[in-house]
């Protein structure tokens, strides 16, 4: 039945997954509907499906069908070692976002009761995950999105910590109090990028987070870089996960502001997507 439902899968996805992504994904629902590891999958070959567990896979194939993502099918995503609901009102967390957040930690880990700020906290992955790995630390987070302020204070009860979440709009509005340290995964694609995007990106997660205008790629950086000039302690660092075309731009507009030391990291693809910097 495993083998049966993997070539299912495989013909179906054509076009969207390629074999292998498609197997992974029919062994994803079967270890969902079945409640159980691939170790159970593997030792009790071949499968033998009741009436409902194949009506189950075979409504989780429509929807991978569709385009719609398999975390969103699923309803949580793996991140930094815990794990997050997610739903098509907030993104899913990507592991090069994950590289960000182990950044930060180094950074803060044997600092005493550091100030965290994580603007434009989507599910609340980052906010959520320095928490639990920085437990001294005071954590908070803003969202223009009520949506994705409600799964993000949902995965930071799920998860057992403390974070401080507020609605602002990090355009016209500012947060109140001082930081060591601000980190920012804000919209960085822009429109004219959307050709050489996946359709299940596209079509199921927020455009609000995604994209910036054409004419300025930096909308969002630059806004937040100089809102961290008033709410970064003397010697806070900022941290901005940022879009590979842009990385000597964003190193330029930074120093143009005043910070130092700032640094352009790649992520483990080679590509450049991380920038710090120092008050």
């Amino acid at each position: 039945m495993m083998r049966k439902t993997e070539t299912e899968f495989i013909s179906r996805l054509a076009g969207l997954y390629d074999a292998a992504e498609a197997k992974e994904l029919a062994r994803i629902c079967l270890m969902r509907v079945l409640d159980c590891n691939f170790t159970y999958l593997l030792s009790h070959s071949p499968l033998s499906l009741t009436g409902e567990q194949q009506v189950s896979v075979n409504a989780f194939l429509n929807r991978l069908a569709k385009g719609e993502p398999v975390q969103y099918i699923e309803g949580d995503a793996p991140f930094c070692g815990l794990s997050f609901k997610v739903k098509p009102g907030v993104l899913i967390p990507r592991p090069e976002t994950a590289e960000l957040v182990d950044w930060v930690k180094a950074d803060w880990q044997s600092s005493a009761n550091p100030a965290i700020l994580d603007v434009g906290t989507g599910s609340g992955c980052i906010a959520v995950s320095l928490a639990h790995a920085l437990p001294n630390a005071n954590v908070s987070a803003v969202d223009v999105s009520d949506e994705a302020l409600g799964v993000a204070s949902e995965n930071a009860a799920a998860n057992g910590v403390e974070v401080a979440f507020s609605h602002i709009d990090i355009l016209s509005q500012e947060p109140s109090g001082s930081f060591n340290a601000i980190v920012s995964n804000p919209p960085y694609i822009c429109h004219s990028e959307k050709a050489n995007m996946h359709q299940n990106v596209l079509d199921f997660e927020p455009a609000l987070a995604l994209f910036v205008p054409d004419d300025d790629p930096l909308l969002f950086y630059r806004r937040i870089a100089s809102l961290a000039l008033t709410h970064l302690v003397g010697g806070g660092m900022l941290y901005f996960e940022i879009n590979e075309r842009f990385g000597a731009e964003t190193v330029k507009m930074l120093r143009e502001l005043g910070f130092s030391d700032v640094c352009l990291r790649a992520d483990f693809f080679g590509k450049d997507r991380m920038v710090r910097a120092t008050r």
